[in-house]
């Protein structure tokens, strides 16, 4: 039986009852400590754990609202669902932010290995995009793409110029949902069919339409929603009916055992094959377009089988449909290897859409596309008030500035492949950690009852280990269709 204590002592988040009182090698990063940091919030603190790298920057001391204040306002005010969303038993009530550190109220210090929902691209506040924002602000704060403005121009051009030929005609949205909801009706148009097909776990927004491309039940309504969606077994070679030592393409692979012949991936061939039923059972003979992030996001830094997308595009095309690549997530160097998710799977979509950390934090979405798709959706009048925002564009430029600059992308290869080497070692070591996986700085940390039953850990526990690395001063995420991976990104 595993079991998990109320605080990170010797047994620590992962571990079964028969383990000792030592500490794991990865936790030993995370106690925020320090002028500015938190005393321990164990029951049983320990003494041996060193101190977080140290920060010289200084935040501003909080001279605002009470913490009883705001949380009155977001029961009262604000909409339920964001008391719904609030991370932690004890919220964490966020001051300021300063590169990979978030600092609360009471001036503790905070580890953001979650990157704001894989938000924050560059670091918070970084000293160039701040500036970049502050310029704009001061010469012009919005006008819309019915007049001709630079920083509009300037960055559709510096975008489309990281995409290979002939992804080039760029539309620019407000958020990732909007980008996705754009995106079915410019492939419903293009093709003259209706139907999408998405994977099974899949988050591709929260409006009624991309609801449908959504398939995970905690954010869906008993509303009609998504008509013409239909969703596919997602090719998982941990969760899923088959998988093996060497699926994916990532730096840890599953403990599955796995007798294919070299370059012959029997998983694959399965998953496809499910692709193929649903094709057969499940959308006429002719489909609008498939949905597909290169790893699954909120599915829990998910990964196919290698040549999954390849074979899998192939067959939408044959049908008539657009291959769609939701680099939400994926996009902007996060998984190191490439700048966009989908070159690792050496294909070329129809349309990419991104978001998140496209501005890093500020909201931002894009659709890009070939001019041949976009001729078609020219046959109507498509306006944005705020898409191609003057402020927008001048952070997202400067964004790319600051990849490329700092080489964030390779960062992401090196830091990233270190981390998910070290958690494999945990993998390894401890019975209900199940599965680690990702490329970069995408990474899942699949939490199971045990390795043999690969059943989801209870949410209880879950909530335990989040709560506690919290208070250890790191910030992860929680994904998984049963809220099981823990998320770093």
């Amino acid at each position: 039986m595993y079991k998990v204590l109320p605080c990170l002592s010797g047994r620590c988040a992962f571990l079964t009852g028969q383990q000792s009182r030592s500490w794991p090698t990865w936790a030993k990063l995370h106690l925020a400590s320090g002028a500015l940091c938190q005393k321990s919030a164990f029951k049983y603190p320990h003494t041996d754990l060193p101190e977080m790298p140290p920060c010289q920057f200084i935040p501003e001391e909080y001279k605002g609202m009470s913490k009883e204040r705001m949380m009155e306002i977001r029961k009262q005010n604000c909409n339920p669902m964001t008391m719904k969303v609030t991370s932690y038993k004890n919220p964490v009530f966020i001051h300021q932010g300063h590169m990979q550190w978030l600092w609360d109220v009471d001036g503790r210090r905070y580890l953001d290995l979650f990157a704001g929902v894989a938000t924050v691209s560059v670091g918070h506040c970084h000293p160039k995009v701040t500036a970049a924002a502050e310029q704009q602000l001061k010469k012009l704060w919005h006008t819309t793409n019915i007049y001709v403005y630079p920083t509009l121009h300037e960055y559709c051009e510096k975008l489309a110029s990281y995409l290979p030929d002939p992804l080039k005609v760029v539309y620019l949205t407000n958020s990732g949902s909007e980008a996705n909801d754009l995106a079915m009706l410019m492939a419903r148009l293009h093709t003259g069919n209706y139907d999408i097909i998405t994977f099974r776990g899949s988050y591709h927004g929260g409006s009624p339409q991309t609801m449908g491309l959504t398939s995970n039940a905690a954010y869906k309504y008993p509303i009609a929603n998504g008509l013409g969606c239909t969703n596919t077994m997602c090719p998982d070679v941990f969760r899923g009916p088959w998988g093996g030592s060497h699926c994916r393409d990532s730096p840890v692979q599953t403990i599955r055992e796995c007798s294919c012949a070299e370059g012959h991936c029997m998983a694959n061939e399965h998953y496809i094959g499910q692709l193929k039923e649903t094709f057969a059972t499940s959308v006429p003979s002719r489909v609008a377009a498939f949905f597909g992030e290169p790893i699954q996001g909120v599915g829990g830094a998910v990964q196919y089988p290698k040549n999954y997308l390849k074979e899998a595009y192939k067959l939408v095309r044959e049908r008539g449909g657009l291959c769609i690549a939701d680099e939400v997530q994926t996009g902007f160097g996060r998984t190191g290897s490439h700048f966009w998710g989908f070159q690792g799977h050496d294909v070329v979509p129809d349309m990419v859409t991104m978001a998140k950390g496209i501005g890093n934090g500020f909201p931002m979405g894009a659709v890009v596309t070939t001019p041949e798709i976009a001729a078609s959706f020219a046959k109507g009048v498509h306006f944005n008030t705020f898409g191609g925002n003057p402020v927008a564009c001048a952070v997202a430029s400067s964004v790319l500035d600051v990849i490329r600059e700092e080489g964030t992308q390779q960062i992401s290869l090196h830091v990233g492949t270190y981390l998910m080497t070290e958690l494999a070692k945990l993998r390894d070591k401890y019975e209900i950690v199940g599965d680690v996986r990702g490329k970069g700085l995408m990474i899942g940390v699949e939490m199971v009852k045990d390795k043999a039953s690969r059943e989801p850990l209870p949410a209880e526990a879950m909530v335990e280990i989040f709560e506690d690395v919290k208070d250890m001063g790191v910030l992860i995420g929680k994904g998984g269709v049963y809220g099981q991976i823990s998320e770093m990104q």
